[in-house]
């Protein structure tokens, strides 16, 4: 009986002197608190407090070469490192600090969004262009359903928006847009880095696009969902004749007909729209060619994709009601924007042809959809 009381005695004193540790790492936190990124009004101070550091740089993508320039911070009080740059333009932009070579993330910092394999902090700097990137005063709901996939041999992890009021009108039905993830992203990406759901949100709540679904299916056909989940990927021979397109087929022979079976979709053409970034724009493109009467609604953004004037006309004649082209104007593929651009005016084709500043990023395809979705389903 004795043992056992020493034994319980032990086994206290041990839990609260872990408890008095974290306590303390609490308290010493408070005492010195180090705040970082720091928006003031014409500047932003960056801090990372490394006690054992002997060069620490901030890189970010607002720089001219955001994969190579660094600037360097000063050591200060307390071994927090310091450095102090103007506010950039009105945009999200994300950075990490280089300390002593290493790549680091900044701790004081919760907003962080994925690409990929990389995890990067996030600085939104307010104004009009990111006025709508914010959260809304209601809500639509992020969901993550799971489709069977016949075409590419197992169950797949989409990523579905549904707007505000979707659960409390169970009546109502909704016209859908597919939205196409790039190269290096999945079903994650465009909520992650495209910030689709505020930027949906801000726009039905002010009454400028049609409230609508949004389903972001993850476009690298040897996953089964984004690498978060620790799923083996299947190795696929992409030479092979019959896997040809075999993404794009399940989009719209399998998803196309899973989303309007489980959720309250418009089952029409006029009430489906497909946009994609990249690769996503390539899938978009062949999407419109391979099933020309499915979608009224087409948006190639920077598309790593193409399309013959005897594939176009086909498409017109199906009937598109919007065609919106668009890209950087230094994207290293707006050459390919602007061919498909003069093939679409020398058939007469009706399209909408957006150029913006930048190059092949995030800012530009946030930028896109928050341009193009209040023209959807009018």
């Amino acid at each position: 009986m004795k043992k056992i009381l020493i034994l319980v005695t032990a086994c206290l004193a041990t839990a609260g002197a872990l408890h008095a540790q974290e306590l303390a790492n609490f308290a010493s936190g408070r005492q010195r608190p180090v705040i970082s990124p720091e928006i003031r009004q014409d500047s932003v101070v960056f801090r990372l407090k490394a006690d054992y550091a002997t060069v620490v740089k901030l890189s970010g993508s607002w720089l001219p070469n955001p994969w190579g320039d660094a600037i360097d911070m000063v050591r200060g009080e307390n071994n927090v490192w310091e450095v102090t740059i103007p506010l950039p333009e009105p945009e999200i932009y994300t950075y990490n600090f280089v300390v002593d070579g290493v790549a680091v993330y900044d701790p004081q910092n919760v907003l962080v969004q994925r690409d990929g394999t990389r995890y990067l902090p996030m600085l939104t700097v307010p104004g009009k262009r990111t006025e709508n990137y914010g959260e809304a005063r209601t809500h639509g709901t992020v969901s993550h359903p799971w489709y069977d996939s016949k075409i590419l041999g197992y169950s797949r992890r989409l990523t579905v928006y549904t707007p505000y009021g979707y659960e409390s009108n169970p009546k109502k039905k909704y016209p859908v847009l597919y939205l196409l993830h790039g190269a290096g992203g999945d079903e994650e990406a465009w909520i992650s880095m495209g910030r689709t759901a505020q930027i949906l949100d801000n726009l039905i709540e002010k009454g400028l696009a049609e409230p609508m679904i949004v389903v972001m299916p993850n476009g690298n056909p040897g996953q089964q969902a984004a690498r978060t989940l620790n799923i083996p990927e299947k190795q696929m021979d992409w030479r092979s004749e019959s896997l040809r397109n075999a993404y794009v087929n399940s989009l719209c022979t399998e998803i196309v007909p899973f989303i309007e079976k489980h959720f309250r979709a418009v089952p029409k053409p006029a009430s489906r729209a497909i946009a994609g970034l990249s690769m996503g724009g390539g899938h978009t493109i062949t999407a419109s060619i391979l099933y020309p009467e499915m979608f009224d609604y087409i948006c190639p953004l920077s598309a790593a994709g193409d399309a013959t004037p005897e594939q176009l006309a086909t498409l017109q004649k199906a009937g598109v009601k919007l065609y919106f082209l668009a890209c950087g104007s230094s994207d290293f593929l707006f050459q390919r924007a602007e061919s498909m651009h003069a093939k679409l005016d020398d058939l007469g084709f009706p399209h909408e042809y957006f150029v913006s500043e930048g190059g092949h990023t995030w800012a530009n395809w946030r930028l896109y959809l928050n341009t193009f979705a209040p023209k959807l389903f009018k």
